[in-house]
């Protein structure tokens, strides 16, 4: 299939990378032009704006955008919908909120273009393992797109089946990617997915925080233990309950640098989280762990403890996110 992507950052451009990798035809534009110039010599056709983007790509046409969330991507999706025709698609890959999608998927509605929002999961390692992918939408058009999204989901890799799954239910799960619902179901699935992530974060680095504490001179000197915290996560890595990907990052993070020096303890949040915790004030649902999970975070701006070093370290090692210098946005 032929597909343009608008944004080639961190993501959007091994996004790019990825679906060549599987013969799509890609058309791609990012302001910055030497990120265009770099996918062009990899096989992408260029274009210098989203006009000549259009123009190069085949009708109907589908569009993909992986912006940041807020005003750039509202501003490129309102551009894009003076320049499409009737039948055309937008796809917003990025961080969304999922009632914006709402909105635009009914504003393009009457204009007969086709809005699809995916929550895209795998940070700069997607190229490699390929992206879980919450996707919501118009039936007909996500199915349609699926030669895009399949090229892009991890597979089934060697990831066991759930027992008594009997694979009734919707195969593409078993591939790494879902049609949640109507627009904005992709959007929320990915921030529930989001805010999890913060909470399951959190309890690693307090855990590892209490283990780099063990010898502290508060405690008599009997109970007082110096731990390699660098194996301890290692161990953990092999056949114990809390193994993950995080745990993954979070091993190899300490495997180079034990004391996790080159990390402030200054840790950002992306908006997911706190959109997730207003979710649950609306549907009166408890999330004691996720809200303290974000608290945690805006603490960390204030006061460092290892504990947001190990938070930072994980943040690096997922998404490629760099603390901001001098430990301030």
């Amino acid at each position: 299939m032929q597909i343009g992507i608008v944004g080639l950052g961190r993501m959007g451009g091994n996004i790019v990378r990825r679906l060549m990798k599987h013969g799509h035809e890609t058309v791609v534009f990012d302001r910055e032009p030497e990120a265009i110039r770099v996918l062009a010599d990899e096989g992408a056709t260029g274009a210098s704006g989203l006009e000549e983007l259009v123009r190069k790509l085949g009708k109907p046409c589908t569009i993909w955008l992986m912006l940041p969330a807020g005003e750039i991507t509202e501003g490129t999706i309102h551009e894009l919908g003076a320049l499409l025709t009737s039948g055309d698609v937008i796809i917003d890959g990025g961080n969304t909120f999922w009632k914006d999608d709402i909105r635009r998927a009914e504003a393009l509605k009457r204009r007969g273009l086709h809005y699809v929002d995916v929550g895209t999961s795998g940070g700069v390692w997607g190229l490699e393992r390929g992206y879980c992918m919450m996707i919501g939408g118009e039936k007909d058009v996500v199915d349609r797109l699926d030669p895009i999204f399949a090229a892009l989901a991890p597979g089934p890799g060697n990831v066991r089946r759930s027992p008594r799954r009997d694979g009734g239910g919707d195969p593409r799960v078993e591939r790494g990617y879902i049609h949640a619902g109507p627009s904005g179901a992709g959007h929320f699935v990915k921030m529930v997915h989001n805010g999890i992530e913060y909470g399951l974060m959190q309890a690693y680095a307090e855990g590892f925080d209490i283990l780099k504490n063990a010898g502290s001179e508060l405690l008599p000197q009997p109970e007082r233990l110096d731990l390699n915290i660098a194996d301890i996560a290692e161990v953990w890595r092999r056949g114990s309950v809390i193994t993950s990907w995080l745990l993954d990052l979070t091993a190899g993070a300490l495997a180079e640098d034990p004391a996790l020096n080159a990390h402030a303890g200054f840790v950002e949040d992306s908006g997911e989280g706190r959109w997730t915790i207003q979710a649950a004030i609306d549907e009166a649902v408890p999330a004691d762990v996720l809200s303290a999970a974000l608290f945690a975070r805006f603490r960390s701006r204030q006061d460092h403890t290892f504990a947001e070093k190990v938070l930072s370290a994980m943040r690096k090692g997922f998404g490629g996110h760099v603390e901001p210098r001098g430990g301030r946005s």
